[in-house]
């Protein structure tokens, strides 16, 4: 097995990476179903192989079963115990240990079964049977680990890959977000320089804050902060025209949220929407945490030349593709007019995190 860091990378709920042992929980029902199922198998064919098929050996194969599903479970608990330790060594010492453990207890079940089945003793030499049955499970062991190894980095290279993508959708939802917000500060340059300047400082604030995602998860709370910074330039260049309802839940702040998720459906409510309204108008802004699922609705009034018109559109689909980047096909994006309205309302799960 190749020499590789000790811990390898996850994607979590701020788009980041997080540490990731080789070995599976092999105290989660699926590993542990999966090591059953394959170490039957194996007792299967060398029963086969043991036996003439029209008399087949079925003393053996209930022997056999009861001994390497024993030498299996018995394993897997004691590693489960032990991921926790393995994980913050080296690779290699973890493999080693990992052999080591299993060989000594299938030794100490080859001891115990030589005491229990005394006719052993009579079929082969009490010595060559346990060393036998440890290098059958150092062979077997070894391949698992393989195994292990080489999923794991191919679920490495899977959630690079993912963050590949994320970092390239953000990057098409940055400068048009700049660009949009430097337009509305250029706007209030001559006519009003004291709100320029202050929005220059909101400016840089809001993006203080909207780069914090490469150190940190970020959550529906970090969100909501990134709006009202947007929404207070705004407020500079539309004055009373823009007027802004928020329902959101209490329990929804700590959720995790991508960053950069609900700040650009902010964004296209006031440039595709309101901002072309003389009057102006409300953005509805609702955010719950109901059933294990974060629910987002941004509702603003729509003028009629903009229904046909594709800006909404650009940045939902990035946003989309995102969520079923993130959180698999549970999550859902729906936008569309509803009237003189234009609602877009998302879900996604926290804990479906893939």
């Amino acid at each position: 097995m190749q020499d590789a860091p000790k811990q390898q990378l996850a994607v979590t709920g701020g788009d980041r990476v997080a540490p990731e042992f080789f070995i599976p929980d092999l105290c989660a029902p699926r590993p542990v179903f999966v090591m059953i199922l394959l170490a039957q198998l194996m007792v299967i064919v060398y029963v086969l192989a043991s036996s003439a098929l029209p008399r087949f050996n079925w003393d053996l194969l209930g022997t056999c079963s009861l001994f390497v599903q024993w030498v299996v479970l018995l394993s897997a608990a004691i590693l489960c115990q032990l991921r926790a330790p393995f994980s913050r060594i080296s690779l290699p010492v973890a493999t080693l240990g990992s052999l080591l453990l299993v060989m000594a207890v299938t030794a100490l079940s080859s001891y115990v079964a030589l005491q229990l089945y005394p006719q052993i003793h009579r079929a082969t030499e009490e010595t060559w049977w346990v060393l036998r049955n440890m290098l059958v499970a150092l062979v077997v062991m070894g391949i698992l680990l393989r195994y292990f190894y080489l999923q794991q980095q191919l679920r490495v290279q899977e959630k690079l890959e993912l963050l590949a993508r994320l970092d390239s959708l953000r990057s098409r939802i940055r400068p048009h977000f700049l660009f949009n917000t430097l337009n509305s500060i250029a706007s209030l340059i001559m006519s009003r320089p004291e709100a320029a300047e202050r929005a220059v400082e909101d400016l840089s604030e809001l993006f203080r804050v909207s780069l914090q995602e490469t150190q940190r998860p970020t959550t529906v709370a970090d969100e909501l902060h990134l709006c009202e910074l947007y929404l207070d330039i705004e407020q500079l260049r539309l004055g009373d025209r823009l007027q802004v309802r928020w329902q959101v839940d209490a329990g929804a702040r700590e959720q995790s949220m991508p960053s950069l998720l609900l700040q650009p459906l902010v964004e296209n409510a006031i440039y595709h929407g309101l901002s072309q309204l003389p009057r102006g108008g409300v953005i509805t802004i609702d955010v719950s945490f109901r059933q294990s699922e974060i629910q987002v609705s941004v509702d603003n009034p729509l003028p009629q030349q903009a229904r046909s018109e594709q800006g909404h559109h650009m940045a939902l689909e990035n946003i989309e593709q995102r969520l079923h980047a993130l959180y698999g096909p549970g999550a859902r994006l729906e936008a569309g007019p509803r009237g003189d309205h234009f609602i877009v309302r998302l879900s996604y799960a926290p804990g479906a995190l893939l």
